[in-house]
C-alpha cells in the first residue's frame, strides 16, 4: 500500500480540482481504484503504488490546466486520466495556450484534446485538411470556428459550407416545402456552429450578402472558389467523383477542410466512399494533411465515448480472421 499527499497552492485551486461536492475526487477514486481524501488544500491518495502514481500524475495534469484558467469539467478530467494512464500527462500543456474564437456567450473555443490540437495546427499550416474520426470529436465545430476566425482576421472573404444530401437512404424529394426547406435539415449541424460563433442576426446578414454560403454539395459543380474558407462535412457520403469535383473547386487564396466518419457511410451498397478513396490517393501530397481522431478525442457526453468504443470493438472482432481449426 502506498500513500501520497498533494498540497495545493490555494483554496481556489482546491475547489477547482475537487469539483462540486468532491465529484472529481470520487471519479479519481473509481477510475484508479484508490482511496482519495480531500481536506482543505490537501488531497491524500492511497492504494497500490502504480495506481497512486498514475492518479497523482492525473492530478498534476489537472493542476496545469487550472493554472492556465481552464475549468475542470468531467470530460476534461477523464482526458487527464487517460493521459496519465498512458504517461502523456505533461503534454496537457500543449492545450493551454491555443485560443481560436469566442462564442456569442463569451465562452472561449480552444482544443480540448491532443487530437484536436493536431487538427487545428494542420488547418493553420495546410491548404487542405482532412479530419477523420468518430462522432463527438469536434471535427465540424472546430472547422467552423477556424473559418469564422479566418474571416474575422480578413484572411478570407467568404465562408462556404457544404455536405452531401445523403442521409440513411432518404432523398430530398421526400421532404416537404421548397428547395431551401428540403436542404435545411441536412445542413442544420453547420448552421448550429455558425449561430453559436456569430449570433443568429450576424449570421443572417452575412448569408443575405452572400459572404456565408451553406449549400448541398451538388451546388459546387462548375464553380471556382477563390479567397474562401470551404468546409465539406459528412464527406464519407460522397462518391469518388463527387470528392474529386469538390476538391478541384478550390481557387487562389482558399483553404479547405474535409470532415467525415468512415464508420457512418450511408451510401448505397457497393458505392465506394469518396473520403476513403481520397485518404488513400492524396496522403502523400504536400499541403494536404490527414488528421485521424480516436475515441480519446470524443468531447461530448462520457457515454458517447463508451458507445464509440463498443462499436469499434464489435467491428474489430468482425474483421479479425477466423481461427483455423
Amino acid at each position: 500500500m502506498a500513500e501520497k499527499l498533494i498540497e495545493l497552492e490555494s483554496i481556489d485551486a482546491a475547489l477547482a480540482l475537487f469539483g462540486t461536492f468532491d465529484e472529481n475526487v470520487r471519479i479519481l477514486e473509481k477510475e484508479f481504484e484508490i482511496a482519495a481524501v480531500s481536506r482543505g488544500t490537501e488531497l491524500k491518495l492511497s492504494g497500490t503504488p502504480q495506481r497512486v502514481d498514475q492518479a497523482a500524475r492525473a492530478v498534476e495534469a489537472m493542476l496545469r490546466l487550472i493554472r492556465n484558467g481552464t475549468p475542470i469539467e468531467e470530460q476534461t478530467l477523464r482526458y487527464c486520466i487517460s493521459l496519465a494512464s498512458s504517461g502523456d500527462e505533461t503534454r496537457v500543456e500543449e492545450l493551454t495556450g491555443d485560443f481560436i474564437a469566442l462564442t456569442t456567450k463569451g465562452r472561449p473555443v480552444r482544443p480540448k484534446t491532443l487530437g484536436q490540437k493536431a487538427y487545428i495546427d494542420a488547418i493553420r499550416k495546410n491548404s487542405i485538411t482532412f479530419g477523420i474520426g468518430p462522432a463527438g470529436t469536434g471535427k465540424t465545430y472546430l472547422a467552423v470556428a477556424m473559418a469564422v476566425r479566418s474571416f474575422k482576421a480578413h484572411e478570407v472573404s467568404r465562408i462556404i459550407l457544404t455536405r452531401p444530401a445523403v442521409e440513411a437512404g432518404e432523398k430530398l424529394g421526400f421532404l416537404p416545402g421548397d428547395l431551401q426547406n428540403k436542404v435545411d435539415p441536412y445542413l442544420r449541424p453547420l448552421y448550429d456552429g455558425l449561430f453559436e460563433l456569430l449570433g443568429a442576426e450576424t449570421f443572417q446578414k452575412l448569408m443575405e450578402k452572400g459572404i456565408i454560403e451553406v449549400a448541398p454539395l451538388a451546388y459546387m459543380r462548375g464553380r471556382t472558389l477563390d479567397d474562401s474558407f470551404i468546409i465539406l462535412d459528412e464527406a464519407q457520403n460522397t462518391t469518388p467523383e463527387q470528392m474529386k469535383m469538390f476538391l478541384t473547386r478550390m481557387g487562389m487564396g482558399s483553404k479547405v477542410v474535409v470532415t467525415g466518419d468512415v464508420t457512418q457511410i450511408d451510401l448505397p451498397d457497393k458505392t465506394r466512399s469518396g473520403l476513403l478513396d481520397a485518404t488513400r490517393i492524396l496522403q502523400d501530397i504536400e499541403g494536404i494533411a490527414m488528421v485521424r481522431f480516436s475515441d480519446k478525442d470524443v468531447v461530448r457526453h462520457r457515454l458517447v465515448q463508451e458507445i464509440v468504443r463498443a462499436y469499434e470493438k464489435v467491428q474489430d472482432n468482425r474483421t479479425k480472421p477466423a481461427a483455423k481449426k
